[in-house]
This record gives structure tokens, C-alpha cells and sequence, in this order.
């Protein structure tokens, strides 16, 4: 099959073209996918999309038009999508469900562990020849509790990691997942989560019920100095709310793989352009603050899974009509 592919890097191509074994004609566009760019998906009978490029009506319906029976996204969030449209038009949807649970799960426990400790500040000291320790206090994880909101095979995975290192866990979420309790996982009610835990990690995907789920009530429920880590989607937090927390004190520690309003930002060097972001660039100026460009995926492991999984999916489609991993 053509497949084009958007919003491409140089790591998608080594591993896609890995995956593909010459068996399709795989068409690179640079460009994010919008309804300025749809157009560029001609002669194709599938598009490949990554999780900022934007497959709303606009955009099915230009797929409509050139022949586009598949859009296969190379990622686990389908916010991006409009699945009703899609299936009114009759465009076959399909993701990769579960790429590597444990490179997302690893990723967040790492930014808690570099901002409990001050890793990011220690390194900038040091290669400055500053050796002080004053300022970079951390604490012991052991005995600490964990909240986890999302216990997916993601939030099960950090799960297992907390409980190592001698956490307390509790969980929310809308079904019980027997692999939790059965590490000693207690299940509790959002509000009382944020109440207790010391640490809460996000794990849920972005729905109309989790947008802003962490507001400004949801951050004045929680301990003084709590420290708060989203790996899922930025939307989740409300990032204006976030940064009024930490000016108050209340949110000690924030670490963030990924942003409400990434799509203008990550996954591109912007090193020299001025970014206009006033939140966004506030956020960079707390000491006690970790951003990173929506890296929780980037293994080796994971970009293998995440290729193959679009492959089959392609191929499953032409083959039968219907992909393996179909959302329409």
C-alpha cells in the first residue's frame, strides 16, 4: 500500500522502514497533519498520523475526497481524532494500543527521581565547577505514598517500580485492575488520593471527562509541597492552575513530559526562535520545575513496537478491511 506518513522524523523512518521490509511504498511528509496539509496525502490509501497532528472533519473529508480508506496512528491517544466523523465517512481508524508500557512508566518515575533529588540543578552546578548542596535537598522515597491516577498497563508498570522502592500506592481509577491489588495496591476515591499521596503520577487517557482533571480545585485538595508528574497528555493538568500552585507553595515539585499546548512546540528544535508561550515559558523558570519534549516513548524498544503494530495494522486493513487495533 502507499502509506503517508506525517509529521516524520529521522527516527521514524529507520524504524518503519524497518518494520515495512519493502513490502509498502512509505511517503515521509515533514509536515504536521492539518487541513492545510491533508492535500498532500494524494495517491495514497493510507495515512499515517503522530499524536499532535490534527484528523478532524476538515481533514477526513479532504481523505474522503482522495481515496483514503485508513488512517493508522503510530500512538496509543486518539484526542486527535474525530471518530464520528471518521466513521460517518467511512474511514477505518486504528492505533497502537500498547507500544511499551514500561518506557512511559520508566520515563515518569525518572522525573521524579531527578526532581526529589535535584538531578537537572546538580548537573548545571557541577559543570559550572559549583559543588554547594545547599538548595538541593531532597527526600527518601521509602515510606512516601504514591497516587496513581490510570492503571493501565502504564500506571501498572510504575505501580511495580513505587512498590520497589518501598511506596505506599493507591490508585483511582473507573475499573479495579486485579494486577494492582495484587501488588498491594489500594484503590480510593480521586479526591481522597490527591489528599494523601505524596507524589501523584498521571496515567489516564485525555477524554472530555479528564480535561483540566487536575485544576485548581483538584491542586487545593492536595498535600502542601506534593509533587505532581504527567507522562499521558498535557490537557490533563491545567497548566495556568499549576503555575498558580506552585507560586503559592502548595505544588512542590512538577514534572511534565508533555503540554496542553505542545503541538506548537515539541518534537521540533526551537533553540533559535523566541517562544511565545507565556505559560509555557513561565513554567521554565521554577527551580522546582522538569519539563521534557514528550521523550516517554522514545526507546528503541518502544519505536520498534510502535512500527510494526502501524505495519499490521496497514496490513490487517488491506487484507480484510478491518485493522487489528481498530477504533471505527
Amino acid at each position: 500500500m502507499d502509506i503517508a506518513v506525517f509529521s516524520t522524523k529521522s527516527y521514524d523512518r529507520t524504524f518503519l522502514d524497518a518494520a515495512a521490509d519493502g513490502r509498502h511504498k512509505l511517503h515521509y511528509i515533514d509536515a504536521q497533519l492539518n487541513s492545510d496539509t491533508a492535500v498532500l496525502a494524494s495517491g495514497s490509501h493510507t495515512v499515517c498520523a503522530f499524536v499532535n497532528d490534527r484528523v478532524d472533519e476538515s481533514v477526513l473529508k479532504v481523505f474522503r475526497n482522495l481515496g483514503v480508506g485508513l488512517v493508522a496512528l503510530r500512538a496509543a491517544g486518539y484526542n486527535n481524532v474525530d471518530l464520528v466523523a471518521a466513521k460517518r465517512l467511512e474511514i477505518a481508524v486504528a492505533r497502537v494500543p500498547a507500544y511499551s508500557p514500561e518506557a512511559v512508566a520508566e520515563h515518569a518515575v525518572a522525573l521524579i527521581l531527578s526532581l526529589d533529588r535535584n538531578i537537572h540543578r546538580a548537573y548545571a552546578r557541577v559543570r559550572e565547577g559549583n559543588f554547594a548542596l545547599e538548595g538541593l535537598l531532597g527526600f527518601n522515597l521509602h515510606g512516601k505514598t504514591v497516587g496513581i491516577v490510570g492503571t493501565g498497563r502504564i500506571g501498572t508498570a510504575v505501580a511495580r517500580i513505587m512498590s520497589g522502592f518501598g511506596c505506599k500506592v493507591l490508585a483511582a481509577d473507573i475499573q479495579v485492575n486485579p494486577d494492582c491489588t495484587a501488588i498491594g495496591v489500594n484503590y480510593v476515591a480521586l479526591p481522597a488520593l490527591l489528599a494523601a499521596s505524596d507524589i501523584v503520577t498521571l496515567h489516564c487517557p485525555l477524554t472530555h471527562e479528564t480535561r483540566h482533571l487536575v485544576d485548581e480545585a483538584a491542586l487545593a485538595r492536595m498535600k502542601p509541597g506534593v509533587m505532581l508528574i504527567n507522562t499521558s497528555r498535557g490537557a490533563i493538568v491545567d497548566t495556568r492552575a499549576a503555575v498558580a500552585s506552585i507560586k503559592s507553595g502548595r505544588l512542590g515539585h512538577l514534572g511534565l513530559d508533555v503540554y496542553e499546548e505542545e503541538a506548537t512546540l515539541f518534537f521540533d528544535d526551537k533553540s533559535d526562535q523566541v517562544i511565545r508561550d507565556d505559560v509555557f515559558e513561565r513554567l521554565l523558570t521554577f527551580p522546582n520545575v522538569l519539563v521534557t519534549g514528550h521523550q516517554g516513548f522514545f526507546t528503541k524498544e518502544a519505536l520498534t513496537a510502535i512500527a510494526e503494530t502501524t505495519i499490521a495494522n496497514v496490513e490487517s486493513f488491506e487484507k480484510t478491511g478491518t485493522p487489528v487495533n481498530a477504533l471505527t
